[in-house]
């Protein structure tokens, strides 16, 4: 008997996770899960508990390399609405985990609410920015969350408040597995100027990194007081390619794929630019590419 029994129609056996990542790269899950609510997420996670199963969350996949081998276990997607719902209420936003961040930046900044400007062109789901703090050289989606629901490996949700709830640079002190909602804190504004800001940002990233290729951003993270990019350049690597998997000429910290790449490509090139790296400016670099 199937341990999702009585699930079946929320389960896919063998899924391909390639399309669901913006490499679209990786070989198959043993179970892809959709559940359609809070209450099916819990028994899942309670299923796979009971039979010593491993389980992940997949959000957009936009900062995620799956290996070609796949991934043993569950893999949940939070695609259903609610998961996906949001309201604006006065200040506030709150904002399920499966959330489109690009559309919510949009919204907030017709509605002249200030606070997630930062985060334009950044692609992915509320959760996996809250996840990882995601943001750049103009800010994180930290500073303007107020509070994250979660559950944990039991299936009980709680929410974690500041100041309990810290952010750090691609960081944040959330240990349990799922996100399912965060609240975000934002400021009335003028929505021309911030229009402006958002269209700066948008222009400053065309320039400067490699948008309308397969990649999966910044692959890692900035060494304390120093640019990953910058390293990667300086050691001579721009334009490298290992199989189908390119160092962006554009910039260094961006592996591009062209036709025919392997998520085994990727990794090889991740391993020569971290050898190379380590080997000329003794500087270890961290990855900030999620790999499964």
């Amino acid at each position: 008997m199937s341990i999702f029994s009585g699930l079946e129609d929320i389960v896919n056996e063998n899924c391909s996770l390639g399309s669901y990542t913006w490499y679209g790269l990786g070989g198959n899950a043993d179970f892809l899960v959709r559940p359609q609510n809070t209450e099916q997420l819990k028994a899942v996670i309670l299923r796979c508990r009971e039979n010593d199963v491993p389980f992940r969350v997949l959000g957009f996949g936009s900062n995620l390399l799956i290996g070609d081998e796949g991934v043993r276990g569950v893999v949940l997607k939070l695609e259903a609405e609610e998961f996906c719902s949001f309201e604006f209420t006065v200040n506030t936003l709150v904002a399920g985990a499966g959330a489109n961040l690009n559309k919510l930046v949009l919204d907030s900044v017709r509605k002249g609410l200030s606070g997630l400007e930062a985060l334009t062109g950044i692609p992915g789901s509320v959760g996996g920015a809250v996840r990882m703090n995601a943001g750049g050289s103009f800010g994180d989606i930290g500073s303007s969350v107020r509070s994250v629901t979660v559950m944990d490996k039991l299936g009980n949700i709680f929410e974690k408040e500041k100041p309990e709830l810290v952010f750090d640079y691609r960081w944040v002190n959330v240990t349990a597995p799922v996100v399912l909602k965060a609240t975000i804190e934002l400021t009335e504004s003028d929505p021309d100027a911030m229009l402006k800001t958002v269209k700066e940002v948008w222009i400053y990233k065309k320039n400067s990194q490699p948008l309308n290729t397969k990649n999966a951003g910044c692959i890692f993270k900035n060494p304390r007081g120093m640019s990953a990019g910058a390293l990667i350049d300086r050691a001579g690597l721009k334009g490298t390619q290992m199989g189908g998997a390119v160092v962006s000429e554009k910039h260094a910290n961006f592996i591009t794929t062209e036709k025919g790449c392997s998520s085994s490509d990727v990794k090889k090139l991740i391993e020569l630019i971290q050898t190379k790296v380590r080997d000329t400016f003794d500087v270890e670099l961290e990855l900030e590419i999620e790999m499964w």
